[in-house]
């Protein structure tokens, strides 16, 4: 671990675990923004867990791709029933906490020796953070809502994903599905949004790492 004044960069889950339980148990404001469950859930599984909404301030963002996962998508809704506020973005976004304004830990990218987090608490970084996360917060949408609109794609996304990776043609594809080939186009242009792909070749790769392969 190495820290530079308020600054401090944890290797690994473990440790990130040993050294920020306590921040985490103290809390009473929460605010989390993620791609989805599995990078603060494998990190701090106590964190996900609906019964410590209670009591606390909780806001989550996530990206679509947490609700392609039925557990995940369950996990939200309780937790909103709880007092939970959490919404979801289509647009990038910095995996961050924040536990009582005062302290952020960031997520860096995953690498094959694992992953790093920074956990700060100078006020200054503190609050050009805070301004990042309440920016993806107001662009957002509600989860409910988003999900009324995101129900249609759930239902298609295995079949599309079994195209996708089948090499059939979209034409084919169209015909396999019974839809036109406009509707299955828009279909994979909104699973790819939901990954945050940019291609079909990654959007098969991300919905691997997402178990939905």
């Amino acid at each position: 671990m190495t820290k530079v004044e308020d600054v401090v960069t944890v290797r690994g889950e473990r440790d990130l675990f040993e050294r920020t339980g306590h921040l985490f148990a103290a809390a009473t404001e929460i605010a989390c923004a993620a791609n989805d469950m599995h990078t603060w859930s494998a990190t701090r599984p106590t964190t996900m867990r609906a019964e410590n909404v209670r009591g606390r301030k909780v806001r989550k963002v996530y990206l679509p791709r947490v609700l392609l996962d039925p557990a995940s998508a369950a996990h939200l809704r309780e937790i909103t029933a709880l007092g939970a506020q959490v919404r979801v973005t289509e647009r990038e976004i910095n995996e961050t906490i924040l536990l009582d304004q005062r302290i952020a830990i960031l997520a860096a990218e995953v690498t094959p020796d694992g992953r790093s987090y920074t956990v700060l608490s100078r006020p200054d970084l503190v609050n050009g953070i805070r301004s990042l996360f309440e920016v993806a917060w107001r662009s957002a949408t509600d989860l409910a809502t988003y999900e009324v609109r995101f129900d249609e794609l759930r239902q298609f996304t295995p079949q599309i994903l079994d195209l996708l990776s089948s090499g059939c043609t979209d034409e084919t594809a169209a015909r396999t599905m019974g839809v036109g080939l406009r509707t299955y186009r828009r279909r994979v242009a909104e699973l790819m949004a939901a990954l945050g792909a940019t291609s079909r070749f990654q959007a098969g790769a991300r919905a691997r790492e997402a178990g939905l392969l």
